[in-house]
């Protein structure tokens, strides 16, 4: 298991009054936070999600029990966290290099290495031609990329953001939270946890994956629960609204108990048995070579012996294997015994013209192929319709071998692309969802 970065212990938060008496804004409160999560903090206003981010980052002190940082007491130690905050605070008078500079001149950082990170942050947040702008040139959502870059410049640990989107407008907010949570799941944000404070259901169930949720008079947590959906997550998708309706009624009607949706281990939203995604090995075969084999058999009477097949095409069977394998995958052949035989599906492939050939072949793909479907269902829940390529290595990569992570990638394009699922863009790097490919005919359509 991995190491808590931040662990709250008993945290409390009270102002004591002239006549004696306190005031208490945060109950006692255990709290952690560990790598490679984002976790969302949502409460009514009031409830102290504010005074409880300024505890764990070490600038308010706690009025009774202490804030852990990698299990040592912070003892006054400000720990290597950032902050994003609401009102974008920049400094007027600076450009937006001086603005991302400022926290590297406030470590001492020299002028060389502070301008080298400075320009590679301010590219990774798309601001790049804008390093002489003042903050009255920027719109707010370019202010706000502004401050994202300078709180990543120091490489946080944690970087901990307060209702970082609520001053901007709908469209900007949305934009944000999407480029936000690529450059988080590409690894190209030198962090390794966000927490981030927020008052929007949505946002929090869009973003985080594990979600505490505070009441007020005093602030104490009502809920702490994982979302278990995959990212990019589909707004209109029935676990999704579960969680926004689940949250809501947290908020609005504690007493009712409401059970938070997949909360029981090893279950999902729907209470059936979680099932980790297993990935097969996908035969390296290309579309047109599975097309041909079809026509073969097709011509052969739908049937014929493997090693036979091979002689007669003057092929080392193992050579004509990665075809086989791939039709069976398909659900174009099945093997009996050393013979292969064509199954309607193959032959109605096999016989089929180019674009009829594409919808079969999208159909077998999305449906027994679960690398292909993964992509597919990215591609359209994401409001760009767009992602890189380097998402679905970091995946793979826990299936397979570098070298194979490889030859798995590139048969997944080849297939993928065949059959519209998606474009993809080699220069950038990126796929993109084929809008086209929902319009392409059905096979029944011929």
């Amino acid at each position: 298991m991995a190491e808590t970065i931040i662990q709250a212990c008993a945290v409390e938060k009270y102002y004591p009054q002239a006549d004696g008496n306190r005031i208490e804004v945060i109950a006692p409160t255990d709290l952690s936070i560990s790598p490679g999560k984002i976790v969302g903090l949502l409460g009514p206003s009031g409830s102290g999600k504010s005074t409880l981010l300024r505890m764990l980052t070490g600038l308010s002190k706690p009025s009774s029990g202490h804030v852990l940082w990698h299990g040592k007491a912070m003892d006054g130690h400000i720990p290597n966290v950032s902050i994003v905050f609401q009102s974008f605070a920049l400094f007027p008078w600076l450009t937006v290099l001086e603005n991302v500079e400022a926290p590297l001149v406030a470590r001492g950082a020299g002028a060389i290495e502070r301008h080298k990170r400075a320009l590679k942050m301010i590219d990774t947040v798309g601001l790049d031609g804008f390093e002489t702008a003042y903050p009255k040139e920027l719109s707010g959502g370019m202010k706000q990329r502004v401050g994202f870059a300078r709180a990543l410049v120091v490489e946080p640990e944690v970087l901990f953001m307060d209702e970082p989107f609520s001053a901007l407008d709908v469209l900007t907010a949305e934009n944000l939270r999407s480029e936000l949570l690529e450059l988080w799941l590409n690894k190209k944000m030198p962090t390794t946890a966000i927490f981030i404070v927020t008052h929007n259901i949505e946002e929090a169930v869009l973003l985080a994956d594990r979600v505490i949720v505070l009441g007020r008079n005093p602030g104490r947590i009502r809920s702490d629960f994982e979302i278990d959906i995959p990212q990019y997550r589909d707004r209109k998708s029935p676990r999704f609204l579960a969680y926004v309706d689940y949250i809501y009624k947290t908020l609005t009607r504690p007493e009712e108990g409401v059970s938070a949706p997949g909360k029981t281990a090893g279950q999902s939203a729907e209470g059936q048995p979680r099932v980790r995604t297993k990935f097969q090995m996908l035969p390296h075969a290309r579309p047109g070579g599975i097309a041909g084999f079809m026509e073969l058999l097709a011509d052969r009477n739908g049937s014929e012996d493997l090693y036979k097949l091979a002689d007669d095409l003057a092929m080392d069977v193992d050579d004509l294997l990665p075809i086989v394998d791939a039709s069976v995958m398909l659900g174009f052949a099945e093997l009996r015994e050393g013979d292969v035989a064509i199954t309607p599906e193959g032959r109605a492939f096999g016989e089929a013209d180019i674009q009829t050939q594409k919808a079969i072949f999208r159909q077998a793909a999305l449906k027994h192929v679960a690398l292909l479907r993964l992509i597919e269902n990215t591609l359209h829940a994401k409001r760009d319709r767009a992602i890189g390529e380097e998402f679905f290595r970091d995946i793979l990569d826990e299936h397979f071998s570098a070298a194979e992570v490889e030859r798995q990638f590139e048969t997944a394009l080849n297939w993928g692309r065949y059959a519209e699922i998606f474009d993809y863009d080699s220069e950038s790097k990126r796929l993109f969802h084929n809008e086209e490919a929902d319009t392409v005919p059905s096979p029944g359509n011929h």
